[in-house]
C-alpha cells in the first residue's frame, strides 16, 4: 500500500497565513472608523489583537503536541473537559465555524471584483462568490498534492501582493494623512471605553485562523515538531502584515472616505491613482482572497471528518476518496457556505461568527490549565507554552473582554451564538448512544 502523503511545514504555514489574511483586514477599518478617529488607538487595536492571537497560538501549540489529532477544538475540548463539550465545539465548526467565515471571504472577494470591474462589467456578487467556492471545492477534493500546491502558491502570491500594495501606495499617495503614532489627549478614554472593545470584535475576527493548522494535525509531517513552529511563525507574520496594511490605509486616504465602507483597499487605491488604479488594485485584492477561501475549504472539513469517525450517525462525513481526502466533508461544508452567501448579510454574519468562534477558543485556551493539572496527559518532552501561565491568561482576558461587550452591545448576534451552543448540547445527548 502506497504511503499517504502529508502536508509539509511550508504548506501548513501557508494554511495559517491564508486563513487569517482575508476578509477582516480589508473590511474592518471602515467599521472601526465609525467611532474611533485616532491613529494611535486604531493601530493599538491591531497590536492588541495580534498579541492575543500570538498568545493563543503559543497555547494551542502545547495542546496540539500533547493531544495530536486533527479536529482542532473538537479534539481538545472533548479530551480535556467532556465529550459533550467537544461535540458542541465540533457542532459549531460544522455549522458556523468554517462555513460562515468562508462565505464572508467569498463575499469580500466578489465585492472587490465588482469594484474593480465597475463601469465595464456588471458583476453579480452572489454568483461570483458562489462560483469561487465551487471551483475551490473541486480543487481541494482531488488530492493533497493538488490541494497543498494550490495553497502554497496562492498564499505566496498573496504575501507578494500585500507587500507590493503597501510599497506602491506609500510611494505614490496623492493626499498623505498625518500619521501620529503617539497617544494624544482623550485616547485613554477611548481605549478603556466600549468603542474600543466593540472594534476589537472586528480585529479579533481578522486574526481568526491562527489555529488553522490544528485542524489538520494528523496530516502534517512530524506534527510534534512542526505544529508549534507553524502556529507561531504564521501568526507573527500576519501581525506584521496587518500593522503595515492599516498604517498604509490610514496614511493614504482620509478617514471620512473610509468610514463605514467595506472595500477599504479600493478606496485607498482610488484616492492614490484614480479610477484606473482602483480597478487594478481591486482585481489584485480579489485575487488575494482566493487563498483565504481556499485555506478554509482545506482545513474545515477535517473537523467534520473526525466527528464522522467518532459518531456513527455522522459516519458519512468521515468518508475519504482513494487518495485519503475527506471529499464528502468538503462538499458538505461548501454547501453550507453557499447557503450563507445566498441568505445572510455581511456585518451580522461577521459579529455572530466572531462571538461564537471567540467563545470556542476561550475554553480551548483555558484547557491548558486542565492539561497541566493532568500532568500525565502532557507527556514528557511535549512542547510547553512559552510564558505560561501569563500567555494563556492574556488571551483569556482579551477574549473575555470582547465577548462581554458583544453581549452588551450586540445581543441579537450573541444570543444567536448561545442558542447554537444549546442546540449542539441537545443534539449531543440525542445522539450520544449512536457513537
Amino acid at each position: 500500500m502506497a504511503e499517504v502523503k502529508r502536508f509539509t511545514r511550508t504548506t501548513a504555514i501557508a494554511v495559517v497565513v491564508a486563513s487569517m489574511v482575508g476578509t477582516g483586514v480589508f473590511t474592518s477599518l471602515g467599521f472601526q472608523l465609525i467611532e474611533i478617529h485616532s491613529v494611535f488607538v486604531l493601530l493599538l487595536l491591531w497590536l492588541v489583537g495580534g498579541v492575543a492571537a500570538v498568545c493563543g497560538a503559543l497555547t494551542y501549540a502545547e495542546l496540539a503536541t500533547a493531544l495530536p489529532r486533527s479536529g482542532g477544538e473538537y479534539n481538545f475540548l472533548g479530551r480535556l473537559y467532556h465529550p459533550a463539550v467537544g461535540f458542541v465545539s465540533g457542532w459549531i465548526s460544522a455549522t458556523v465555524g468554517f462555513a460562515a467565515p468562508t462565505a464572508l471571504a467569498a463575499m469580500t472577494f466578489a465585492a472587490y471584483l465588482a469594484a474593480a470591474l465597475a463601469g465595464s462589467f456588471d458583476v453579480n456578487r452572489e454568483i461570483a462568490a458562489s462560483v469561487l467556492v465551487v471551483v475551490l471545492t473541486l480543487a481541494h477534493s482531488i488530492s493533497r498534492d493538488a490541494s497543498g500546491g494550490f495553497q502554497r502558491w496562492f498564499t505566496f502570491i498573496k504575501i507578494i501582493l500585500i507587500l507590493s500594495f503597501c510599497a506602491i501606495i506609500s510611494l505614490f499617495a496623492q493626499s498623505p494623512q498625518n500619521i501620529n503614532l503617539l497617544p494624544v489627549s482623550g485616547d485613554l478614554a477611548v481605549v478603556t471605553g466600549g468603542a474600543f472593545a466593540v472594534s476589537l470584535i472586528y480585529v479579533n475576527y481578522a486574526y481568526t485562523g491562527w489555529n488553522a493548522a490544528t485542524y489538520i494535525t494528523s496530516e502534517i509531517e512530524d506534527p510534534q515538531k512542526n505544529i508549534p513552529i507553524v502556529l507561531v511563525t504564521g501568526t507573527l507574520l500576519v501581525m506584521v502584515l496587518y500593522l503595515m496594511l492599516n498604517t498604509v490605509f490610514l496614511y493614504a486616504a482620509p478617514m471620512d472616505a473610509m468610514e463605514a465602507k467595506i472595500e477599504i483597499g479600493v478606496i485607498v487605491a482610488e484616492t492614490t491613482f484614480g479610477s484606473l488604479g482602483a480597478m487594478i488594485m481591486g482585481f489584485m485584492l480579489s485575487l488575494m482572497l482566493v487563498s483565504t477561501v481556499s485555506a478554509m475549504i482545506l482545513a474545515g472539513p477535517r473537523v467534520l471528518q473526525v466527528i464522522g469517525e467518532d459518531f456513527r450517525i455522522f459516519r458519512l462525513l468521515s468518508r475519504v476518496n482513494s487518495r485519503g481526502v475527506p471529499s464528502t466533508a468538503i462538499y458538505f461544508q461548501s454547501a453550507l457556505t453557499l447557503v450563507f452567501i445566498q441568505t445572510a448579510t455581511f456585518e451580522s454574519v461577521l459579529v455572530f461568527a466572531g462571538f461564537i468562534l471567540g467563545l470556542n477558543s476561550l475554553f480551548t485556551v483555558a484547557g491548558v490549565f486542565v492539561l497541566r493539572y493532568r500532568t500525565k496527559t502532557g507527556g514528557k518532552g511535549s512542547y510547553r507554552t512559552w510564558g505560561y501561565p501569563l500567555t494563556p491568561l492574556v488571551y483569556i482576558a482579551i477574549t473575555l473582554w470582547t465577548l462581554v461587550f458583544i453581549l452588551l452591545n450586540r445581543p441579537v448576534e450573541a444570543n444567536a451564538g448561545l442558542v447554537m451552543v444549546v442546540v449542539g448540547l441537545v443534539f449531543y445527548f440525542l445522539t450520544r448512544d449512536r457513537r
